[in-house]
């Protein structure tokens, strides 16, 4: 019987890695949290445009929690792994983790699961190709 994973430990494939700056701050200090979702989005879109072979849209974030902060000078790292694949859309499960002072130790501070569509050169929904 397979292991479940283990919560200490990213799941899916990193795809993302970007420096948090000053300038992404929200009035509290902490990095702002729109921007992370971004970061998630892009990371997302990455790995759903390769499994479309082609152009995809975000269509819904099914779910989403926010953790722990993240902070100035974190080394934010998306890991996306695809929980779904329908005939026009998959969903793709996110996780957001922190490296604390660029090296210091890792955190998990965000997950979701996104959901995307292959889209023509239209912008209308097309069958995924098979894998």
């Amino acid at each position: 019987m397979p292991q479940p994973p283990d919560p200490e430990q990213p799941h899916g494939a990193l795809t993302l890695r970007t420096l948090t700056m000053p300038r992404d701050v929200n009035n509290n200090g902490d990095i702002f949290g729109g921007w992370v979702l971004s970061q998630m989005d892009m990371a997302a879109g990455i790995v759903a445009s390769a499994r479309a072979q082609g152009r995809v849209a975000t269509v819904a974030i099914d779910a989403m929690q926010f953790i722990r902060p993240v902070k100035v000078g974190d080394v934010l790292c998306i890991y996306v792994s695809i929980a779904r694949v329908g005939r026009t859309s998959m969903g793709l499960q996110i996780e957001a983790w922190v490296l604390r002072n660029r090296h210091e130790r890792r955190e998990k501070v965000t997950h979701g699961l996104f959901t995307f569509v292959a889209i023509d050169e239209d912008g209308k929904p097309r069958p995924l190709p098979a894998e």
